[in-house]
């Protein structure tokens, strides 16, 4: 008896964007854009909002095209500390002389 093959269907299978961009932050631009143009109301700070939109969303584009999900990429790899020392166990008591030695 064979195995059933199951196909996975791109549609159902995709990250989410907004607007060709990571979603958080596309909607994070569009905010800052928003309340400097709102909060300055001002022709050059609307200007500049408008200008900064334009900008963050052609580069959050171009983020989401080579990986889509390279946001929590770079979240994760900000929580990995500089250096992991080497270890046999999590439990191994290290004398004074062996801790300098992993810095």
């Amino acid at each position: 008896m064979a195995l059933r093959a199951i196909p996975i269907r791109r549609a159902g299978n995709r990250t989410i964007l907004f607007m060709g961009g990571d979603r958080k932050m596309t909607m994070f631009a569009g905010v800052m854009a928003g309340a400097l143009i709102f909060s300055a109301q001002d022709l050059r700070a609307t200007i500049f909002g408008v200008l900064l939109w334009s900008v963050s969303l052609y580069l959050l584009r171009l983020m989401a095209k080579a990986d889509p999900q390279m946001l929590q990429v770079y979240l994760r790899h900000r929580r990995y500390k500089r250096y992991y020392p080497a270890r046999s166990t999590p439990f191994r008591e290290n004398s004074p002389s062996q801790t300098r030695g992993y810095q």
